[in-house]
């Protein structure tokens, strides 16, 4: 436990979705009330396939640029924190962190035991199956989301929480505040003219895994709240919202 906990995982799928139709003004509610019980899952045709290799570097690094780029300047504005940049491990099948060993199947991750994001480019390919043609705002998002979780390492949220113990709320509060880091950065993104109006339609496109409440619900038929660890998919579209919309990480206390 000392390593720390590896923190990441969890679907985005409609989520994304939600989120776009908020940011437009719309009621996400009746999108995520009349969802599917099960998801059609369609192989990517040729003109939909993964981008290269080199592609997903260059694809990465931009935004994890980005995120640096944002983040070296919020983080000691907004909270008179240091900011140190995390690395970025690509990795296939599996690896090894400070955390222990994780599978591609865990999706991306972040250690707070090495300050390391774990990311491994099956990933992408995952999205494509799984949302059908997401676009770059799904995948960007996701590593956001994780970067969050460093922040929070930076600050010291990270440990103060584990030292109150593993509980299923605290790790709803982490996911959630991580949402709403990823959403301030997306708000520094958009002023810096690197968030286009088509990204909101990309993310109206993707179909797949939600918050608890909605996997729940699907897998099992009926919902145990005191069971989540990401928060439901309306509780994630709100903190992502509220983060886009202010650009303020202090409107992203989820552990009061």
């Amino acid at each position: 436990m000392g390593r720390g906990v590896a923190i990441g995982g969890g679907g985005i799928g409609v989520l994304l979705i939600a989120i776009a139709i908020m940011l437009c003004g719309g009621d996400p509610s009746q999108l995520l009330e009349n969802l599917p019980t099960q998801t059609e899952v369609q192989q990517p045709s040729a003109s939909n396939s993964a981008r290269p290799a080199d592609e997903n570097r260059q694809f990465v690094g931009a935004i994890m640029g980005s995120l640096e780029d944002g983040w070296r300047q919020i983080l000691p504005q907004q909270a008179r924190v240091r900011y140190q940049d995390p690395k970025l491990v690509l990795f296939t099948d599996q690896v090894s962190s400070a955390c222990g060993y994780a599978s591609a199947a865990t999706g991306p991750f972040y250690c707070p035991g090495d300050q390391n994001l774990y990311l491994d480019f099956a990933f992408f390919n995952e999205l494509k199956r799984e949302f059908r043609s997401p676009g770059d705002f799904a995948q960007a998002y996701v590593i956001a989301h994780e970067f969050g979780h460093h922040i929070q390492n930076l600050t010291g949220i990270m440990d103060r929480v584990q030292r109150q113990g593993q509980n299923n709320r605290l790790s709803v509060a982490l996911e959630l505040q991580a949402d709403c880091y990823a959403g301030v950065w997306a708000n520094y993104a958009q002023k810096q003219g690197r968030i286009e109006a088509g990204d909101a339609e990309e993310a109206i496109r993707a179909a797949g895994a939600v918050g608890d409440d909605m996997i729940q619900k699907r897998t099992q038929g009926y919902v145990v709240p005191e069971s989540f660890t990401h928060g439901s998919a309306q509780q994630r579209i709100e903190w992502f919202a509220r983060g886009m919309q202010t650009g303020d990480m202090r409107q992203c206390e989820t552990l009061r």
